[in-house]
């Protein structure tokens, strides 16, 4: 059941953990955009969060995502795509503000034109996949950058980034080398001649890890059961 006093709790104590985290690096907090991850939860949840100054939130499917954006389209929120993107569903995940999961040069010229098409123009960001864990999409950080040239040539979509899914450690220490690596493997990229711009986006971290993930540059983190409570 909701307790919308609870979930103002929570989503204060995330936002207050985040300034910390990002004081210990030195960091200004506003650099850092919580998504709240509202999936399973009712749009009952969703009207909560905004209430309580949240804008942007995430869904892991576009179907779950697309009735909660409909169930909410009285508020000025911003929605992000943060799951596996089924090539087959490109069009409809237009709607989104930003897909986070992009995964292939083919599902990205999919988006795009499906956004063109449209009328439309999201951000999106490349998965990057460094854990090589089998259950898991992302793109090898040696296929990326054919990923990026294509990103370059799309008329309807605007690369921000990249984002990344470690694994689930019971330590959230143990991730740190992952988002490190993202960290680094961004940085050389711009070294090579990367626009910055298309660049500029880290996302990485969730409830259990999102201040190690702050402290090693993310601009993004994605936080669900610290704010809406356990998922049942």
């Amino acid at each position: 059941m909701l307790d919308s006093v609870a979930l103002e709790s929570r989503l204060s104590d995330v936002r207050e953990r985040i300034a910390r985290a990002a004081s210990r690096a030195k960091r200004d907090p506003a650099s850092v955009r919580l998504i709240a991850v509202s999936k399973t939860f009712s749009p009952d949840y969703v009207r909560a969060a905004a209430q309580a100054g949240q804008v942007d939130f995430g869904e892991n499917k576009v179907q779950e995502g697309l009735a909660k954006i409909a169930a909410t389209a009285d508020l000025a929120l911003r929605w992000h795509l943060i799951g596996h993107l089924q090539s087959n569903k490109a069009k409809q995940a237009t709607i989104f503000y930003a897909i986070q999961s992009i995964d292939s040069s083919s599902l990205l010229q999919k988006v795009d034109q499906a956004a063109a098409s449209g009328g439309r123009s999201l951000e999106v960001l490349v998965q990057v996949d460094l854990a090589k864990e089998p259950t898991k999409y992302g793109i090898d950080p040696g296929e990326l950058r054919p990923v990026l040239d294509t990103a370059a040539a799309c008329k309807a979509i605007r690369l921000k980034g990249l984002m990344l899914l470690p694994p689930a450690f019971d330590d959230p220490e143990a991730a740190r080398p992952f988002f490190a690596a993202l960290r680094t493997l961004r940085d050389g990229l711009i070294r090579e001649g990367r626009d910055p711009s298309t660049l500029a986006e880290l996302s990485m971290g969730m409830s259990h890890d999102f201040e190690i993930a702050i402290e090693e540059g993310a601009t993004i983190v994605r936080v669900g059961s610290a704010i809406f409570g356990p998922r049942t």
